[in-house]
């Protein structure tokens, strides 16, 4: 099992990687509509932790956006590059993720990420950051708002509402299933916040979270346990630790 190595150069301090953030968040390109939804591929990416082996394991799970099967995935193992602290999640992950975008053996497409993009303090989240890097285009999709406020959407799949820091508005909370708590949506890199939403609601056909991060999940998880495992010996090992998104 190859571990993935923290990058020569990488932040150290919250004082480091906030500068790098401060760098590269003019890098973000905003005015890109983004692929059409339903074409081409998209890709999920997710992480899954052991705290105690210092461990992180990232997935890449493509799929073709029309059908939504898998068309690739990849995965790595990596040491945790930085120390948990909200607003700087990126940092702990982005490493690991791009190892895995690296082993797929096809163009990503979008990559769709379980956490933020604009909707961030800094306006630069994990999709941002990942995009920015990559020149890929990026969405965030999050379980919840971080620390923004918004008002509940109409109770319909689809309806929406913005999703506000002051006045700004930095994202929006989306209903992709009747009756069930949104999902809260925002722009990495290269796509429109309509892309966003479009490309969200094609990807939660049945289910309340996207596809492609139902699957990277899944992957990450399995990815972790195998690694414990072989670090270990212990041969069913059920050491994750979930992440908490504030990126």
């Amino acid at each position: 099992m190859m571990i993935v190595g923290v990058p020569a150069g990488w932040p150290a301090t919250e004082e480091e990687a906030r500068a790098v953030q401060d760098e590269l968040r003019g890098r973000v390109v905003l005015d890109e509509s983004g692929p059409a939804p339903g074409t081409g591929r998209v890709t999920g990416v997710d992480v899954a932790y052991d705290d105690g082996l210092d461990l992180v394991a990232a997935a890449a799970v493509v799929l073709d956006a029309a059908t939504l099967e898998v068309v690739a995935e990849a995965t790595a193992v990596g040491r945790v590059s930085f120390p948990y602290v909200p607003g700087l999640l990126a940092f702990r992950e982005i490493p690991t993720v791009r190892a895995a975008l690296d082993r797929l053996p096809c163009p990503p497409g979008l990559v769709v990420c379980d956490g933020y993009g604009l909707a961030h303090p800094r306006r630069f989240g994990l999709a941002s950051h990942l995009g920015v890097l990559t020149g890929l285009p990026t969405i965030g999709v999050a379980k919840n708002p971080f620390t923004f406020a918004y008002d509940d959407p109409e109770p319909a799949r689809g309806d929406r509402a913005p999703l506000l820091a002051g006045t700004e508005v930095v994202g929006c909370a989306l209903r992709t299933r009747e009756g069930v708590k949104p999902v809260f949506v925002s722009v990495g890199h290269r796509v429109s916040l309509a892309g966003a939403v479009a490309h969200t609601l094609a990807l939660t056909p049945r289910f309340r979270l996207p596809e492609t991060t139902r699957r990277a999940d899944a992957l990450c998880r399995q990815a972790l346990r195998r690694a414990a495992a072989d670090l270990t010996g212990d041969p069913a090992p059920d050491r994750t630790t979930r992440r908490t998104p504030a990126s």
